[in-house]
């Protein structure tokens, strides 16, 4: 009898061998051998590039900007200075929707709301400024609203002090810090300092939640100090505005030297600009135009002329220089003087500025002599003056000069230099004799300025006393004379310079010169560009400025007056030719 397995079913045998079901078991005990493997790589031996890439997505570096170094004038008075102005910025798509908060978010803004709810509308981007460099009590308002998706970043921004009176001496920094203009942009690199760094880790909302890292801390700009005296400065800037505004003037310019040193104790302009309010800026406003712009120096380049000749021994200060009858034909060319002279001497020739005189007086040189010492006191060069813009002018090879060139150049027409070009060569006289270098920044008082020697002592004082006699009586430049200082200058007049001829109803009028005159302290050099209120000479014109310029300047060093009483001057107008 067979043995029946009451426990087993035919219906219940599998068919399936044992070894595939001990293979699928097997298969899914490697796949998670190799799953726990493959997490311990990315979690433990190669989770660099997972780091990374969590990085990218929520760690952050900030910059931590810098503070601009600040500008002082010579006197340590502030004129550039940078303070805490947190700018605003928003994720669109965090930021809560309230139209209350959002109406007040714009007005302390400053903006419409149109314009808001339009900068906040394409949710896609995840950084939108909203305002740079606010107000700080206005960024606290703004924080207090507690608005998700509005943040802000410490910026920096720069105040001037002293406003459009020295505006174009110190110039102006952009939104980023940046120097545009003036000596913000000459010591840029100085001034600038260098931005630090801060690694974050932040959250959805933008939120810094953790520091990655160790800081780099910014370094704050270094500060400088011009040799800018901002009294000298606002008061030679409102003496030219004034006489701008009743001249009628198109813009004017003043150069204030120091004689003894080359240092810039005021360089001012008019039209002028705000620096912390630049919306409506033109670039009329923006022109440095006692730096930039080039002109015929015309009569102010006499007494090089006389110098020169003096220096070679051509004439004496008493050399007799016959004028009559007021006229020179030179080639097809006339030249005249506004009169008659006669006989005059050199130191006659500067008095009256008489074109024939000087142009006699530049035949007795050759032409390369001439250009020479051009050359020597700074005409035809770019001045070494740390400012942008600063012009070249143009002074022509003397191998091209034609006779009637030669005889022009001596009475400051077919050449071109800027103001601060004429006011610096002058240094030559108010240094007995050596051009000194011009400087922006204040000097080490212990130094004494080293110059190229040009003329000699003896002449340089001879020059210096024809300038005295061309502000005295009988002069063309009366009106440059001061209360308590002896002065000493020349004016000029010329008609601008129209297409390839000479406007005949447009001027430039200058004056430049010196005081006290036996021993120059300052040089001062004024310029109007086109007075059209009826007068138009420089003696006239630009005198009166560099009268007022020097008294005050003066008294600002505490130079002793040298001049017991108040001089008399001239009521009679004497007309310079040009």
């Amino acid at each position: 009898m067979k043995d029946i397995r009451y426990t087993s079913s035919p219906l219940l045998a599998s068919k399936t061998p044992v070894w595939r079901s001990k293979f699928i078991v097997a298969a899914l005990a490697l796949a998670f051998i190799v799953l726990i493997g493959r997490a311990a790589y990315v979690q433990v031996f190669g989770n660099a590039f997972f780091q990374r890439q969590g990085e990218v997505r929520f760690a952050r570096t900030l910059d931590m900007p810098a503070s601009r170094g600040r500008i002082f004038d010579r006197n340590g008075l502030l004129l550039a200075s940078s303070v805490v102005a947190p700018s605003i910025w928003a994720i669109p798509e965090d930021v809560e929707r309230d139209p209350a908060k959002l109406q007040q978010l714009a007005k302390l803004l400053g903006m419409p709301l149109v314009d808001l709810n339009r900068r906040l509308a394409d949710e896609d981007k995840s950084f939108v400024w909203l305002k740079r460099q606010v107000d700080e009590p206005v960024a606290k308002q703004i924080a207090e609203l507690k608005i998700p998706g509005i943040h802000q970043r410490r910026e920096y921004k720069r105040k001037y002090p002293e406003g459009e009176a020295a505006a174009h001496v110190v110039g102006f920094a952009n939104v980023e810090n940046k120097g545009q203009e003036g000596a913000e942009l000459s010591f840029d690199s100085q001034l600038a300092g260098k931005a630090g760094s801060r690694r974050v880790i932040k959250d959805r909302l933008g939120r810094a939640v953790e520091a990655v890292g160790d800081d780099v801390p910014p370094v704050d700009g270094k500060d400088i100090q011009l040799s800018i005296d901002s009294k000298v400065q606002f008061f030679a800037y409102q003496k030219l505005r004034d006489a701008v505004t009743a001249q009628k003037a198109k813009s004017g310019s003043v150069v204030v030297l120091d004689a003894q040193t080359g240092e810039v104790l005021a360089l001012a302009n008019y039209p002028s600009y705000s620096p912390d309010d630049r919306r409506n800026l033109t670039g009329a406003q923006l022109r440095n135009i006692a730096i930039t712009d080039t002109f015929e120096p015309g009569s102010t380049m006499k007494p090089i002329t006389a110098a020169i000749a003096l220096e070679l021994g051509r004439v004496t200060p008493q050399t007799v220089i016959n004028t009559a009858p007021g006229s020179y034909k030179l080639d097809r060319f006339t030249i005249r003087d506004t009169h008659n002279y006669g006989s005059l001497t050199v130191e006659g020739v500067i008095q009256k500025s008489s074109n024939v005189g000087a142009l006699k007086i530049a035949q007795k040189l050759r032409p390369q002599e001439m250009w020479e010492t051009y050359s020597a006191l700074g005409y035809g060069r770019k001045p070494d003056l740390a400012f942008p813009g600063a012009a070249t002018g143009r002074v022509r090879n003397w191998k091209t000069w034609k006779p009637v060139e030669q005889a022009t150049m001596a009475y400051g027409y077919g050449l071109s230099a800027s103001l601060f070009q004429m006011a610096h060569s002058y240094t030559a006289f108010s240094h007995d004799g050596e051009v000194i270098p011009a400087t922006l920044l204040k000097l080490d008082g212990g130094t004494p300025a080293q110059g190229v020697r040009v003329f000699s002592e003896k002449n340089a004082r001879a020059i210096r006393k024809m300038l005295a006699m061309a502000a005295g009586p009988g002069g063309t430049g009366q009106r440059a004379q001061t209360v308590g200082y002896s002065v000493g200058g020349k004016s000029g007049t010329a008609h601008k310079q129209v297409g390839k001829g000479y406007a005949a109803n447009k001027y430039r009028s200058w004056f430049t010169g010196m005081a006290p005159i036996e021993s120059p302290r300052v040089i001062v050099g004024v310029m109007l560009d086109e007075p059209s209120n009826g007068v138009y000479f420089g003696g006239a014109v630009a005198a009166p400025v560099f009268s007022e310029v020097v008294q005050q300047t003066l008294r600002i060093m505490g130079v002793q007056p040298d001049v017991a009483v108040k001089p008399a001057i001239v009521a009679e107008q004497v007309e310079e030719s040009f």
